[in-house]
Order: structure tokens, then C-alpha cells, then sequence
């Protein structure tokens, strides 16, 4: 027997909708380039997007054709992330920071029709142009300015379009699993493959960011996505803040230290989201320099584990909370968030912080497992460590026009991260590295962010790294690059750093004085993490001889 409920689709529209009736005055705010405000607010977006459905008419775009963008946080690329889904389009982000060949990849595979691009960004695109047959149209947004001098028509403004389109109001009625958003992962093994997200993986993610156990978006926020909107839709905060009518502050590209520290005062943000990189750097900043950042509860990192030095700083010296969550490209991306249960309010501060560390637990409908080489589960003991397989409404189930990825799920149809984890007896997750990431010496695992993450515990460190550097007499061994913060860079010791390393390891694990190794700066990806393989071209070629015995098993607890 069936239920007598309505079957309402989950639909992107309905954001838009449920924003323009009930919270139409909330403001949007959108920082420009060179600092200027621009203010408007959900029931300006609404009339904005009915004529920006237009344009896209008059373009010729028809349900799924692909229309890809290429731009920063700003109001114009919150009005293309409703507009292209609410015509039945697939919003395709396009990461502005990938290099040449995978943007060219990435646009080609995709057959987008038309770019939408920031006219500071066109101009990485010039030589692209010949190499994008499908592309029909080039569509330049930011306020006016002189066209891009190396680039021929048809680069069209994007105010001249929106000026002369209808403002005639006709949203067309699809299925709740129409495909709205493509976003492509970054490619850091083989080409980038591509996600694509439904409306109803999206609606549904939107819900679960205004939970109080997730993102907590409210009427009452103020959020400041500092992650970007080219990527994972910006953690699906702008769909999630207009579904609940939050503020929306979009920084553009200005988001290090002062520009960042001023907009979050200036706007009263309540709720920012990025990396741990922008908060580390902000956090440093805001310990020389003077900033009432009172309204600022929570501070959202993903991306990257936050080490516990930053999570205590801020909440120490600012009063700021610092909230773990754990995704990616193919799980749209919340997946675990690491918020304190009701029965850990009275813990000690160092309890407390041991959870707090952690990726979390998973959030309303999304599904973990840990599983060991044989796809067996792995007990939540939190020692245990497992390959991490996830199953949930927003979860990926294949990659878009990639036949040949199948081995990214498990045989009953999990998706395989890729991550290795533990998870303990209260359900919290915590990543122990990246699989490929994992050191392996003489049979026994090294996890390199556990010895980022020590590391960083040294007061002159800013940024840590672990790479393994091949051996033949030990398989790998551990090899750490570090940045000191710049009041420290001639007092900081290798031996000292080894030191605080072996309050945590054992000898074996330690890496040899020569294998630290401070650099000026450690290589980032194109979404802000730190790019390992780039490291590993750092490191000699492992010797054709077996120099020495390797003891670890010797030394090993």
C-alpha cells in the first residue's frame, strides 16, 4: 500500500521562489575587484533571473545543453546558478584555475554552448578559442569596460544582453532528476571527470545545509562563501542560504588578509566557509591588526583537515568556532560534519578538541563505510584504518559520459573515495590520509596528515607537508617540507621540529634530519590544497641498491 502524499518535485525553482515570496528584502552583496559594493537583494535576483532565462532563450540554449562559467564569487554568477537550472540547462563551473590543457579537456568534453566569463578572466581563455568548436557564444560579465583586445566577436556584453531581453516570466515544469549542475573533480590523476548533479541531489543537499547540525543556515545568517562558486557549487551554501534567506556576501577575488578581514566587519558575517589555508593566513593576520569580527560565530573549513592549532587559536584568542566538514566533487560535497553531541558538553577542553579534530559524523541521509582490502567491513573502533566508501541522495552514482570509471564503485554500488579513515564508536569519522597518500614503511602505514597536523603544533611552523620518498630497503620513507611563519624563519630547528614529531611517533616513523626540509612556499592545486605530486618531483630518484637494513620492525610498538 502507497502513502496519500502529494509528489511535489524538488526542483531549483522552488528555491528561487520560496526566496522572492517569503524573504524578497534579504540582501545580496557583491564585492567588486576594486573594492566597490554592489547591494540587491532576493526579489531583484528573481526579476534578474526571469530576464537572464531569456537571454538564454534568445541564445538558442534548449533543456540540457551545457552553459559553462568562468568567474568569481559575485551576484551575476548567483544569478546564472539559478537561471540556467530553472531553464531545464545544466550549470557547468568551470574551475578558473586549472591549467590550460584541462580547461581545454574539460570544455570539449562537456560541449558547453555558451561561456559566461568575468572580463578580468576572458583573457585566459584567448587562446583557447580555436580549440573549442562547440563553444557558439562568449558572454563578458563584471561592470562595462573595453572588450578584451585579443579576443574577436563573439564576446557579447552581458548587461547589453539582460537590457534588451523580455522580462516576461515562463518557468518550464521537468522532472526532480534533470541533471542542473556539472562540475568536473580536478584532475590530479587522469583527465578530470565530470559530476553531475540532478535537481533533485541538489535540493536535497540545499535542505540538509540548513540543519543545525550541518551548515546551520538560517534567515538570521550572514555567510561569506569563501570557497568558490566554480567549485562543488560552492559547497551548495548559495542554494542552501537562499532556501532559508540568509545574507549572501560574495567576496569576489579579493579573500587573503585585509580585504577578507574588512568585508567580514563591514557586512556583520556571521557564518564563513573556505580552507583551512584562507582561515590559517586570516587568523595570523588578525593577531597583528585590529578587527571587530563580534557577529562571527563559526568558521566552516573543508577541503583539508583543520589542525587543531588553528581550531584552538581562533577560539582561544577570537571566540570564533572553527566546524570540520569532510566532501568532495562526486558527494556534492557535505558528506560528515564534526559538531560536538550534547553528551560532550561537559568535557574537558582536551576532549573535547580530540572530536573536534576530526572530519565528523555523517550527516541526515548520507551513508559510511570502511572496508579493508577485501571489501570487508572494518570495526568503528576508531583505530581501525579503511578505505572510505559513502552511499547517499547526493552521492554520485556514475561519472557523466565515462564509462571506463567504474572502477570507483564498489561491486554492491558504494562510491569509493579514494580516502582512508577511521571511524570511532560514536559514529565520527576521521580521514587518515589520502590512499595514495598513505607512507608505507616496511609494511606498516604512516599517515601523513597526522604528521602535518603535529607538526603544525610548532609555533614557528606555518604550513606542513609529508610526502613518502621511495626506499628500497624500507619501501618509503617520510619526507616533510614546512613554510615558517615569518617572525620565526631563523629561530626555527630541524631537530626540534623531530622532537615534537616524537612526542606523537615512534622512532621508526620519524623522517631523518636531511628528509625536513624547509621551502619559501609548498605548491597548491587549483582548489587551494597542497599539491603532493608537485612535491614528489622534489624528490631524488630512489638509489638502484639496498643501502642499508631498514629497522622499523625492530623499533615498531
Amino acid at each position: 500500500m502507497n502513502g496519500l502524499m502529494m509528489d511535489c518535485p524538488l526542483v531549483i525553482p522552488s528555491i528561487l521562489k520560496r526566496a522572492t515570496r517569503y524573504f524578497p528584502e534579504k540582501e545580496i552583496v557583491s564585492r567588486y575587484e576594486d573594492e566597490s559594493i554592489h547591494r540587491s537583494n532576493y526579489g531583484q535576483l528573481h526579476a534578474r533571473v526571469v530576464r537572464l532565462m531569456n537571454v538564454l532563450r534568445d541564445l538558442g540554449i534548449k533543456p540540457g545543453d551545457r552553459v559553462a562559467t568562468f568567474a568569481w564569487n559575485h551576484r551575476r554568477h548567483l544569478e546564472l546558478y539559478f537561471a540556467v537550472p530553472c531553464l531545464g540547462a545544466v550549470l557547468h563551473t568551470v574551475n578558473l584555475r586549472l591549467h590550460r590543457e584541462q580547461l581545454r579537456y574539460i570544455f570539449n568534453h562537456a560541449q558547453d554552448r555558451v561561456i559566461f566569463a568575468d572580463r578580468s578572466l576572458a583573457g585566459l581563455l584567448a587562446g583557447l578559442k580555436p580549440e573549442l568548436p562547440a563553444v557558439e557564444r562568449y558572454i563578458l560579465m563584471d561592470e562595462r569596460g573595453p572588450e578584451p583586445a585579443d579576443l574577436p566577436t563573439p564576446w557579447v556584453d552581458y548587461e547589453q544582453l539582460m537590457e534588451a531581453a523580455s522580462d516576461r516570466e515562463e518557468f518550464p515544469k521537468f522532472d526532480e532528476n534533470t541533471a542542473a549542475g556539472l562540475c568536473y573533480t580536478s584532475g590530479t590523476t587522469g583527465e578530470p571527470k565530470g559530476v553531475l548533479y540532478s535537481h533533485r541531489s541538489t535540493y536535497l543537499h540545499a535542505i540538509c545545509g540548513c540543519m543545525v547540525d550541518t551548515s546551520a543556515v538560517s534567515e538570521r545568517e550572514t555567510l561569506l562563501p569563501v570557497v568558490p562558486m566554480f567549485h562543488v557549487n560552492a559547497w551548495g551554501l548559495p542554494y542552501s542560504s537562499a532556501l532559508a534567506g540568509a545574507t549572501q556576501v560574495f567576496p569576489g577575488p579579493l579573500v587573503l588578509d585585509r580585504p577578507l578581514a574588512e568585508l567580514l566587519e563591514a557586512e556583520r558575517v556571521t557564518i564563513a566557509v573556505g580552507i583551512p589555508l584562507i582561515w590559517n593566513r586570516l587568523y595570523q593576520y588578525l593577531k597583528e591588526n585590529r578587527h571587530d569580527l563580534s557577529r562571527l560565530h563559526t568558521l566552516f573549513v573543508g577541503g583539508a583537515a583543520a589542525p587543531r592549532t588553528l581550531i584552538e587559536g581562533f577560539a582561544h584568542d577570537f571566540g570564533i568556532n572553527v566546524v570540520q566538514g569532510w566532501g568532495m566533487t562526486e558527494t556534492s560535497p557535505v558528506g560528515t560534519v564534526s559538531r560536538l553531541k550534547s553528551a560532550m558538553s561537559d568535557w574537558t577542553e582536551t576532549e573535547r578538541l580530540k572530536v573536534q579534530v576530526k572530519q565528523g559524523v555523517p550527516v541526515v541521509t548520507f551513508e559510511t563505510r570502511i572496508l579493508d582490502e577485501n571489501e570487508q567491513d572494518l570495526p568503528w573502533d576508531g583505530h581501525h584504518v579503511g578505505e572510505l566508501v559513502v552511499q547517499g541522495p547526493w552521492v554520485a552514482s556514475a561519472y557523466y559520459e565515462n564509462p571506463g570509471a567504474d572502477a570507483a564503485f564498489t561491486k554492491d554500488g558504494w562510491f569509493r573515495t579514494g580516502d582512508m579513515a577511521t571511524m570511532d564508536e560514536r559514529g565520527y569519522m576521521q580521514i587518515a590520509d589520502r590512499k595514495k597518500d598513505l607512507i608505507k614503511r616496511k609494511g606498516e602505514w604512516i599517515s601523513s596528515v597526522d604528521m602535518e597536523n603535529e607538526a603544525l603544533v610548532h609555533p614557528g611552523v606555518l604550513e606542513a607537508a609529508v610526502v613518502g620518498r621511495p626506499d628500497e630497503a624500507c619501501d618509503e620513507l617520510p619526507v616533510l617540507f614546512f613554510v615558517t611563519r615569518n617572525e620565526f624563519a631563523a629561530t626555527v630547528e630541524i631537530e626540534d621540529i623531530i622532537a615534537l614529531l616524537g612526542r606523537k611517533f615512534a622512532r621508526w616513523q620519524l623522517p631523518k634530519p636531511e628528509d625536513v626540509r624547509h621551502v619559501p612556499t609548498l605548491p597548491k592545486t587549483s582548489v587551494g590544497k597542497i599539491d603532493k605530486k608537485a612535491l614528489r618531483l622534489l624528490l631524488p630518484c630512489p638509489p638502484l641498491k639496498a643501502q642499508t637494513t631498514c629497522n622499523a620492525h625492530s623499533q615498531a610498538p
